[in-house]
C-alpha cells in the first residue's frame, strides 16, 4: 500500500520495529520503532514517558514526510 500511495504522491512514513521488511518492501520513510504491538512507545514506562515518546514519534513522522526522499532513508 506504501508504494500506491507514493505512486499517487501522498507521502508516507512507516514506524515499524520490522525496518528489513518496511526496507523489504520499498517503504520510502522509515521509522524504527519500539515493538510489534506498540511500536511508538514502551509500555514498561510511566505515562509521562510513554506520551513523551509518543509526541517524539510524532514529530518524527512529520518532518518525515516533509522530507523529500529520492531512496530510502531512515527517520
Amino acid at each position: 500500500m506504501v508504494k500506491e500511495l507514493e505512486k499517487e504522491h501522498i507521502p508516507t512514513a512507516h514506524i515499524t520495529n520490522m525496518t528489513a521488511v518496511a526496507r523489504g518492501i520499498g517503504s520510502p520513510r522509515i521509522i524504527p520503532g519500539v515493538a510489534i504491538t506498540n511500536p511508538c512507545s514502551d509500555v514498561d514506562l510511566p505515562m509521562p514517558e510513554q506520551i513523551k515518546m509518543r509526541k517524539n514519534y510524532v514529530r518524527r513522522a512529520i518532518t518525515a514526510l516533509s522530507t523529500e526522499v529520492a531512496e530510502q532513508q531512515f527517520f
